[in-house]
């Protein structure tokens, strides 16, 4: 079995609140962080984006959505097990090259 298909997810109904995702799109990551809150009827949840700081709502049909990998030659690699850099904090400082998918509604009027 695949290294990266031990950790993918399949579905929201297999996460718990406070479990920490990667939510991956074309080889690139978008977002990690813990889960908030799931709805499973729809195959969505939230993640509290550790990048950010803010509440993504995720979409687990259109991303793919795995447990992060642990110490080791794997971490960091997509899921298709390309060699292209995760954007992290200093890769989006050098320029608008992370745009997300999906965010939760404000409630703010």
């Amino acid at each position: 079995m695949d290294v990266d298909e031990a950790r993918k997810i399949h579905s929201s109904a297999e996460l718990n609140v406070g479990d920490e995702v990667e939510a991956w799109h074309n080889g690139k990551l978008f977002h990690r962080g813990p889960v908030t809150q799931t709805v499973t009827g729809v195959d969505l949840f939230w993640i509290l984006d550790a990048r950010t700081g803010t509440r993504r709502l995720i979409d687990a049909e259109a991303l793919v959505i795995l447990r992060p990998a642990g110490p080791g030659p794997a971490a960091g690699k997509s899921p298709e097990a390309s060699r292209q850099p995760v954007h992290t904090a200093t890769h989006a400082a050098a320029g608008p090259s992370h745009m997300p998918l999906f965010q939760a509604p404000s409630l703010a009027g």
